[in-house]
C-alpha cells in the first residue's frame, strides 16, 4: 500500500520581482508529522515563479521518500492551485515550463491540489523567508542542526527525533510501533570464508546452503504470521532470499538502495588476514573510526549510518503502524540495531549476526525505539 503524504509549498520575492526564495513541507498523510523540508534562495524573480519552484521542490522531496505516493498539495497560491489543477489556463512564459515540470514528478491522477489560506502555511511560509534571509547574507539555505541527545566520540548524523527513550518506558498511547523484522541474506560461497563482500564487488549469488537457509527463514517467518511488507537491498543475494520469503508470504518485494550493503573497495574478496597484510594502515584506520574508509572506497561507517537512517524513516512513513520484514546485509542491520539501542559506532564489532538470521526492532511515533530480538537463528538448527 503506498504512502500518502501531504505537502505544503510556498514561495516568496521582496519586490516581485526581486530577491526570492521557496520552503515546502511534506506530511504524512495519517499523522500530520513533518517528514521532509527543502527550501532554497533562486536570485532575482516573481512571486509566482517561487511559488512554483516551491511545489517542485515539495513534491521531488515526497517523490525522494516514495514514489509511488499519492500526494495532496496544499498552498496559498490560488493561481497555482488553480492552474495546476487545469481550471485555469497557463499563459505566461515564464510559469509555462515550471508547471510542466511540476506535472513530471508524480504521474496524473496521483497529485491533488486544494487552496487553503496564509495562516495554515506558516510552515513553508518560515521556510521560504529562511531561504530569502540567507540569500540576503550571501549564502543558501541550509536546515537547523538539531541538538545532540549525548555526547559521542563520532559525530552522528540527525535522524529521528526525540532522542530515543528506553523501550519499557514508552507511553501507551503512541499507538501501533512500526516493527522491523530484520533479515541477513543467506550464505553465498564467500561467506564460510568470512570475505569482505561489499556493494563494490562481484555481487555473488546465494550457495545451495544460503537457499536453504532462505527456504527455513520463509517457513519461519510465514509460521509468525504477522508480515505485511517486505522491503530489500537490491543486492543479487539479499533480493534472492526476499524473494524466497516474500513467495512464500504471498507478498511482493520493493527494493531500497539504502539497504545495500558497504563498499569495501580493494578489500573486496579478501579475508580479514589478507587485508591485515596488504592494508594493515587503512585496516586499523577503519577499525579506529567510524569515518574512516577501506582502501579505495567512497564509504565509511558513517555514512551507512547516513543512508540506512534515511532508509528506514522511508520504510517508516510508509508503512507505519505495520510489521515490515527488512532483508540486507551485516553492516546496515548492525547500524539500524545500534541507533535502535542508541550504542556508539564500535558497537557494530561486539555484535553477532549470522548468515539468515533474524532481528527485530519497534519503532514509536515519538522516536523510540525497541530491540526485540538480535541474531535469531533457531529456524536454522
Amino acid at each position: 500500500m503506498a504512502a500518502r503524504f501531504i505537502v505544503e509549498a510556498d514561495g516568496g520575492s521582496r519586490g516581485n520581482p526581486g530577491p526570492a526564495g521557496y520552503g515546502a513541507v511534506v506530511r504524512d498523510g495519517d499523522t500530520g508529522q513533518i517528514v521532509a523540508e527543502a527550501a532554497e534562495f533562486i536570485g532575482h524573480a516573481t512571486n509566482n515563479v517561487a511559488e512554483y519552484k516551491g511545489l517542485i521542490a515539495g513534491l521531488k522531496a515526497a517523490r525522494g521518500l516514495d514514489p509511488d505516493a499519492s500526494v495532496d498539495v496544499r498552498m496559498d497560491s490560488k493561481l497555482v492551485v488553480e492552474q495546476m489543477s487545469g481550471r485555469w489556463k497557463i499563459k505566461h512564459p515564464d510559469m509555462q515550463p515550471l508547471a510542466a515540470e511540476a506535472r513530471t514528478v508524480f504521474p496524473r491522477g496521483r497529485v491533488t491540489y486544494t487552496w487553503i489560506p496564509r495562516e495554515r502555511n506558516k510552515d513553508a511560509d518560515r521556510l521560504a523567508n529562511e531561504a530569502m534571509d540567507a540569500g540576503k547574507a550571501g549564502r543558501q539555505w541550509e536546515p537547523k542542526p538539531k541538538a545532540p541527545a549525548a555526547a559521542s566520540a563520532v559525530e552522528e548524523p540527525p535522524l529521528r527525533t526525540p532522542a530515543p527513550k528506553a523501550g519499557w518506558a514508552a507511553p501507551a498511547d503512541l499507538g501501533t510501533p512500526t516493527t522491523f523484522v530484520l533479515l541477513r541474506h543467506g550464505e553465498t560461497p564467500l561467506t564460510p570464508e568470512k570475505r569482505f563482500s561489499g556493494s563494490g564487488g562481484s555481487d555473488p549469488e546465494l550457495s545451495d546452503k544460503g537457499r536453504w537457509q532462505a527456504e527455513r527463514a520463509a517457513e519461519a517467518l510465514a509460521a509468525r504470521g504477522s508480515i505485511q511488507a517486505v522491503v530489500a537491498s537490491p543486492m543479487r543475494r539479499t533480493r534472492q532470499t526476499a524473494e524466497t520469503v516474500a513467495a512464500r508470504l504471498g507478498l511482493e518485494v520493493r527494493y531500497e538502495d539504502g539497504l545495500r550493503e558497504v563498499d569495501f573497495g580493494d578489500w573486496e574478496g579478501l579475508t580479514f588476514a589478507e587485508v591485515q597484510e596488504r592494508h594493515p594502515e587503512d585496516l586499523a584506520a577503519w577499525l579506529g573510526s567510524a569515518k574512516a574508509k577501506p582502501t579505495g572506497s567512497t564509504e565509511s561507517f558513517t555514512t551507512l549510518t547516513h543512508r540506512a537512517g534515511v532508509a528506514r524513516d522511508k520504510i517508516i512513513a510508509r508503512y507505519a503502524g505495520k510489521t515490515v520484514l527488512v532483508v540486507s546485509h551485516v553492516s546496515p542491520i548492525k547500524t539500524l540495531v545500534r541507533l535502535a539501542l542508541g550504542a556508539p559506532p564500535d558497537s557494530m564489532y561486539r555484535m553477532e549476526l549470522s548468515a539468515a538470521a533474524i532481528c527485530a526492532v519497534q519503532y514509536y511515533a515519538d522516536g523510540n525505539a525497541s530491540l526485540r530480538l538480535l541474531n535469531d537463528t533457531s529456524h536454522l538448527r
